[in-house]
């Protein structure tokens, strides 16, 4: 017996009341036109960021990079890839705009902790804001930028939020690659 919910093989979906065939609203997703090379794209990481880690080094001398790093740039990798939306790797030189939101330590008091998420009081201890673009630049290298080395312009800035996330904005700058050459 057929399941009336699952269409048979040849079958192009439901007809309207004149009897024609309906178009497929889900079809509009997979064919409507793919963003501009020349539009920002805005990567979102969820989370508390993590920082890129120093390589460590075995007693025998293996040399591997920390579990938290390795994850967070998978999961920074995912969400590149989620912005592109099937869009090919931008490969004019770039500008990033960085914005690093971090949970504020659960051990202050609640009017520090108010203080912090207003922005009176600012996270300047340790990780660094370069750990955290290295980070993002090797999980958008070949996924959003077909090369780390175009990014030419970096704006970064690390705040205390409610919802720990990173927030990474590639714009596309209108300028020559030095190294391709120009047509004469």
């Amino acid at each position: 017996m057929r399941d009336r919910n699952w269409p048979e093989a040849g079958d192009l979906g439901p007809k309207g009341s004149s009897g024609k065939q309906e178009r497929d609203p889900f079809s509009e997703i997979a064919t409507r036109k793919q963003g501009d090379r020349r539009d920002p794209v805005t990567v979102i990481i969820n989370g508390e960021p993590v920082a890129k880690g120093r390589m460590r080094m075995t007693r025998r001398g293996f040399v591997y990079t920390p579990a938290a790093t390795r994850k967070f740039e998978a999961h920074s990798r995912l969400s590149a890839q989620l912005a592109m939306d099937g869009r090919p790797p931008i490969d004019v030189p770039v500008r990033i705009e960085l914005l690093v939101e971090l949970p504020v330590p659960a051990s202050w008091s609640r009017r520090k902790t108010a203080d912090a998420i207003t922005g009176r009081i600012r996270p300047t201890s340790r990780t660094d804001v370069d750990n955290y673009l290295k980070a993002i630049l090797d999980a958008i290298n070949t996924i959003v930028v077909s090369d780390d080395a175009q990014v030419v312009e970096v704006y970064a800035k690390k705040k205390f939020s409610v919802a720990p996330k990173m927030i990474a904005t590639i714009f596309p700058l209108d300028a020559t690659p030095s190294n391709r050459r120009t047509s004469r």
